[in-house]
């Protein structure tokens, strides 16, 4: 089974809302341009339904050829599905998603899933991981945004 986890936060004022967030599946069995397909179908209706103004995507960096293939054409599959909703996308690596949400870049996975549930006050850290992972780049897009923003207003005054 392939797995995407995917999260919708919204921003008020200071507050961060868990709107939505989960994964999507895929058998195992099925074929390559088949899971692509109910990979995009899933994330239209994801789009359709919580109606983001924007989405961030990671960029994956793989050891594995193989992984490296599958994973750059799911993501590929999301990208498509938000270009074909009009929305705008942002990348950013495991790297900046780290810094962002915890302030330090080589952060273990438990410490990025733990600031997710305290910075969603949350009662628990999402599950499966793959949401969890989702959530942290929602809130890693969140911030940059807010940054971008504070040094736009900087620079204009």
């Amino acid at each position: 089974m392939a797995v995407m986890g995917y999260g919708v936060v919204e921003a008020k004022d200071q507050e961060l809302i868990p709107i939505d967030y989960g994964v999507v599946t895929t058998p195992a069995s099925a074929r390559p341009a088949q899971r692509l397909r109910t990979l995009y179908h899933s994330l239209l209706a994801i789009i359709e339904s919580q109606q983001p103004s924007e989405v961030a995507v990671e960029l994956f960096v793989a050891r594995n050829l193989r992984t490296a293939l599958v994973v750059g054409q799911a993501r590929g599959v999301a990208l498509l599905a938000a270009a074909n909703k009009g929305l705008p996308v942002a990348e950013y690596t495991p790297l900046q998603v780290k810094q962002m949400v915890s302030g330090y870049g080589r952060g273990s996975k438990q410490q990025i899933q733990e600031m997710v549930r305290l910075l969603l006050g949350l009662d628990l850290v999402p599950q499966p991981d793959d949401a969890a992972d989702a959530l942290a780049v929602a809130i890693c897009h969140i911030g940059q945004s807010r940054l971008s923003k504070l040094l736009a207003a900087q620079d204009e005054e």
